[in-house]
């Protein structure tokens, strides 16, 4: 998921307050480290249910649901927010979650929704692709790739960054969108043959994008995986937002890897009843819209509004690979270890 945040206060990193005096309910959620949310809409939510809300942050998306796991007999928290669907299959297979069938599931895109016992709701979602530096490629006078199989071509040579699967979440996704491309026969191929291209790989996002990619840093690579709303970003954070994003994204047919997020109420959770109210919170329109701008993903709610730099900058994918949660969750450490082979040693 895209880590290009404003700063939070103490309302997200769960501050100590003398709620024993006030005698407020405290709700918990367990989150990734990206989790973002406007204070306006966080305080309209709390007055309105006389409860506090506590952000629990707890790393990567794959590091907080271990925690999630190891603590399930006795959770930390009431919620967990930022399972994606590369992760869904073991979050389940857990049973660390209760069903819950909100009544704002009616305006979520039925596409959307993978568990149909509602134990994890959708509530955003977006695609990981490769970007590109704008202003390189016209300077260097060379057309943009198109598809993943034009990353291995010549004249791309030592250009590309990517994140790597076994610590990264969008590198994760990207070597899932290779093997939806090229087959479970043909993905190791593909990924040879960006080795010989000189493709070069980091632990994280962030190293890969601020510390590598051409358009975000000093670095000499113009092509990164990041995710099809990262143009958005660059624009929305410019200090003189330009008319015309500085990147842009590859979002071709099977170019991208559709990345969706849930949350779910943990089994034995304190405020079971509040924790309903707290997930209707994040499936309604006034939490969705915070989304596109705080952590540069689409909201799952179809009635929730797009902030014009997101409806000008941010893309979808046009046919992007998915991949059933069940799959992932069987193939995923042998099509890691296959790429670390291929690509690392």
């Amino acid at each position: 998921m895209l880590s290009v945040l404003l700063a939070a206060g103490c309302f997200l990193t769960g501050c100590p307050k003398n709620d024993a005096a006030t005698e407020v309910p405290v709700v918990t959620v367990m989150t990734h480290d990206s989790f973002d949310i406007g204070k306006e809409v966080l305080d309209m939510f709390e007055k309105e249910h006389g409860v506090r809300l506590r952000f629990l942050k707890s790393g990567d998306a794959g590091a907080a649901l271990n925690q999630a796991i190891l603590s399930s007999e006795h959770p930390l928290a009431d919620i967990f927010y930022g399972v994606d669907n590369t992760f869904m299959s073991r979050a389940l297979a857990a049973d660390i979650f209760v069903p819950y069938s909100s009544p704002l599931l009616s305006s979520i895109d039925e596409s959307l929704v993978l568990d149909k016992n509602h134990r994890l709701v959708p509530v955003d979602y977006g695609d990981v692709c490769v970007n590109y530096d704008r202003a390189w490629f016209e300077l260097k006078g060379i057309p943009v790739p198109e598809s993943l199989g034009d990353l291995i071509r010549p004249e791309y040579s030592g250009l590309l960054v990517v994140e790597n699967p076994a610590t990264s979440s969008p590198g994760l996704a990207f070597l899932l969108a290779t093997v939806g491309t090229f087959g479970e026969d043909g993905f190791v191929e593909f990924w040879q043959a960006l080795k010989n291209n000189h493709v070069l790989v980091t632990d994280g996002w962030e190293d890969a994008y601020w510390g590598k990619f051409s358009a975000a840093s000093k670095g000499g690579r113009p092509l990164v995986v990041s995710y099809a709303a990262s143009p958005a970003a660059e624009v929305y954070f410019a200090e003189k937002p330009p008319e015309t994003a500085p990147t842009a994204a590859m979002t071709g047919s099977g170019a991208a890897f559709r990345q969706i997020e849930f949350a779910g109420i943990l089994k034995g959770a304190r405020q079971p009843e509040l924790a309903r109210r707290v997930i209707d919170f994040l499936l309604d329109t006034p939490f969705q819209q915070e989304i596109p701008l705080k952590m540069f993903m689409f909201p799952a709610n179809r009635n929730a509004r797009l902030p014009e730099v997101f409806t000008e900058h941010a893309r979808l994918a046009h046919g992007p690979v998915v991949l059933s949660p069940e799959i992932i969750a069987e193939k995923r450490d042998a099509w890691i270890r296959a790429w670390t082979e291929t690509v690392l040693q």
